[in-house]
């Protein structure tokens, strides 16, 4: 039973679902906007706000604690030198879920996840 886990499984054990996770999250640093389920912009919003707070302050261990989730030395070097700056003044909130409606083939409910 898994009464009280609040973490979403998203249907999937748990290499996969971070793998997933991994491969979201990398996307959406370098690309800053991505599309994708609902269901899993809701699940990564807190992962990568997360991340965005550590670049905030440049040191080895946030480097290194960030390079452990982040498959690319590409997305951590952006991450610190890009978005770590720009929301250096701003104190939570940096993600943006945007609902776009049901998808053609499966009528997944779709969203559009962005930097504001």
């Amino acid at each position: 039973m898994r009464h009280q886990n609040s973490q979403k499984t998203l249907d999937r054990k748990s290499g996969p679902r971070t793998a997933l996770l991994k491969g979201l999250a990398q996307s959406l640093i370098l690309y800053e906007k991505i599309q994708t389920t609902e269901a899993k912009a809701k699940v990564i919003k807190p992962v990568v706000e997360k991340m965005i707070t550590r670049a905030k302050v440049d040191s080895l261990h946030n480097r290194r604690e960030l390079m452990k989730f982040l498959p690319t030395q590409n997305a951590v070097r952006k991450i610190f030198d890009v978005l770590g700056p720009r929301f250096k003044e701003r104190k939570g909130g940096y993600l943006r879920i945007t609902k776009l409606g049901a998808r053609q083939g499966d009528a997944a409910q779709m969203a559009q996840i962005e930097f504001v």
